[in-house]
């Protein structure tokens, strides 16, 4: 995922920020907002930058004014300035012809893409991640210090374990603002993602944005997930869930490639350093993912990469098979290919056993009122599958280090 570090202006100095970009064709654009005092570079927002990343929607994450790298002090801002912050980043990409067409916003930033995303008029999709319905909501983790800040002006605040100075304008200003009818005429679709368990804004917030809203809209819990989503689990999930949702509401087409050009390029990228979960990415629109099982040290969230091996035979075989039948216009109702590999791939991954021959037994199921001749014929047919005859032939393997 090639990334870019950028600077725009805001509404008071330089923001600092960092442009995701797709390795291939470039899709469609996302304009990430991310949690009250967080950062653009909170664990959440890298995990989901990379995902649409691989789709072909390249990622923009900023810090807001006074956060992070960007200038100014945070003291000064308020929600307003916020969505003022957030619409300059939108115009930023608009200059560059990427104007955004998604907008993902997380905890107080979600509220903040929920009042912007009327003002952008390229936003065709808008997806929360723990918001608030009230931006007002958050002043309830001021505690104390709520006094002070009104009756001084300013005053110092604990929020994620260290200090902030909050002024009485920010106050104020989030507790004016009303999304509801904002909400209701947005006319984007609309994702709401949140957490039953958090702690920091009840599920309930969630339940109000989606009542206000007009379809179409979606609401997907995220279990046990903390609010900043701090669980690589969690993240992965919540990324999947928005890759996935936003391909339905803007237009990720690939253009087409020349001809004789190859289907296109596997990427498979390390998921968890400490296990085996590998993200398997094939072009824009399709993902899955590999890892070994729990008695080999992994978690057993995916197939072992025999499994893909076997899959593609098993897939190809099928497909093969309904190909010619159907070109034929034989009753063939249904098809299914039970695949047997006997290895195991951590223990030669361990081993590194030198062995030049495989074996895989495929079990043919075919349905429907066939005589035995076309049987014989769809059978001699299985063999023709080109992953059958890659496997045969074998293949030659050329590693180049990038």
């Amino acid at each position: 995922m090639p990334t870019e570090r950028i600077t725009f202006e805001g509404h008071e100095g330089a923001l600092a920020a960092r442009l995701d970009l797709p390795d291939g064709p470039h899709l469609a654009t996302a304009l990430f907002a991310h949690c009250f005092t967080c950062g653009k570079d909170i664990p959440a927002a890298r995990r989901i930058a990379a995902r649409l990343s691989a789709m072909g929607i390249a990622v923009l994450r900023f810090d807001f004014t006074g956060l992070g790298h960007s200038d100014g002090e945070f003291a000064n801002t308020t929600f307003t300035s916020n969505v003022t912050d957030l619409k300059a980043a939108a115009a930023y990409l608009d200059a560059r012809g990427m104007a955004p067409s998604l907008l993902i916003g997380h905890s107080l930033g979600g509220a903040a893409v929920l009042r912007a995303a009327p003002e952008i008029a390229s936003v065709r999709a808008v997806t929360t991640i723990g918001a608030p319905f009230d931006p007002g909501h958050v002043t309830h983790n001021f505690g104390d210090a709520l006094d002070e800040i009104v009756s001084k002006g300013k005053a110092q605040v604990m929020l994620g374990g260290r200090p902030i100075t909050l002024g009485r304008e920010f106050v104020e200003d989030v507790q004016a603002e009303t999304l509801g009818p904002i909400i209701a005429g947005m006319k984007r679709a609309l994702l709401v993602l949140h957490a039953p368990r958090d702690e920091i804004v009840d599920i309930s917030n969630a339940t109000q944005i989606f009542t206000a809203a007009k379809h179409p809209k979606s609401f997907v819990t995220l279990d046990d997930a903390d609010h900043l989503v701090t669980d690589p689990c969690d993240a992965e999930y919540a990324a999947d869930v928005i890759a996935a949702w936003a391909g339905r509401y803007l237009d990720l087409r690939s253009p087409a490639p020349p001809i004789g050009a190859p289907e296109g390029v596997v990427r498979v990228s390390e998921a968890d350093p400490a296990g085996f979960l590998q993200d398997v990415q094939n072009g824009p629109h399709h993902h899955a993912v590999a890892d070994e099982p729990l008695a080999y040290g992994g978690t057993n969230r995916g197939m072992s990469p025999y499994g893909f091996v076997a899959s593609g035979l098993g897939a190809c075989t099928s497909m093969t098979i309904r190909m010619y039948a159907r070109r034929k216009g034989w009753p063939l109702s249904g098809v299914s290919v039970d695949v047997l590999h006997d290895k195991v791939h951590a223990q030669d991954a361990e081993t590194a056993k030198d062995t030049r021959v495989d074996r895989f037994v495929r079990r043919i199921s075919l349905e429907g009122p066939l005589t035995q001749d076309q049987i014989t014929r769809l059978m001699e047919i299985a063999d023709k599958c080109p992953v059958h005859r890659t496997l045969e032939q074998g293949a030659r393997i050329e590693t180049e280090l990038v």
